[in-house]
């Protein structure tokens, strides 16, 4: 009697086990992967590379502002030699994207790229958000933006002083080679 309770409780501890092992690739997994890959360009980026006039923000974008304390990116150049390497990566990023976990903020369109904002959390928290940019003539970039207390609405309001925010271009400039 004591054995088959025995086996039962360790089966269903290895159910629970097995069941709470995510097998899916996670965005945080893939840009581990790829960051030493030279086709990849990864970096981290500090946050005062964006100069933003704070008197100009609205109390919601100034805290959205201050709530962000690192930016990580990874980039994929398209070139006309990797045209399938550049569709199996970006079919991956996209496939991860969909996961359930990633909720849509903001998608629109931005010259010649697609821009997709996500982010994992509820509506009251995030615990990160991701900006996916794509072009076929260029590549793509993801930028995981990790922080505190970050609010999904805040941040949607920052998107538009974003747009007219001054970039610190000496520390963008590896990245905007990379694209080139």
């Amino acid at each position: 009697m004591r054995s088959s309770i025995k086996n039962t409780l360790f089966s269903l501890l290895a159910l629970i086990v097995l069941v709470s092992c995510n097998n899916g690739e996670s965005l945080q997994t893939y840009f581990v992967d790829n960051q030493e890959s030279a086709d990849f360009l990864s970096a981290d980026l500090p946050t005062s590379i964006v100069k933003i006039d704070e008197m100009s923000l609205s109390k919601e974008q100034k805290e959205a502002y201050k709530s962000v304390k690192r930016l990580n990116f990874l980039g994929y150049k398209a070139t006309e030699s990797n045209k399938e390497n550049y569709s199996a990566e970006l079919s991956k990023v996209k496939s991860i994207l969909k996961d359930k976990k990633y909720n849509d903020l903001i998608e629109f369109n931005d010259k010649a790229a697609k821009i997709i904002v996500k982010y994992i959390g509820d509506d009251d928290s995030a615990d990160e958000f991701i900006v996916f940019a794509s072009s076929k003539e260029t590549g793509f970039g993801i930028v995981r933006i990790l922080g505190d207390d970050m609010r999904p609405e805040k941040m949607a309001t920052l998107v538009d002083a974003m747009q007219n925010a001054d970039f610190d271009e000496s520390q963008l400039n590896g990245i905007t080679d990379f694209f080139k």
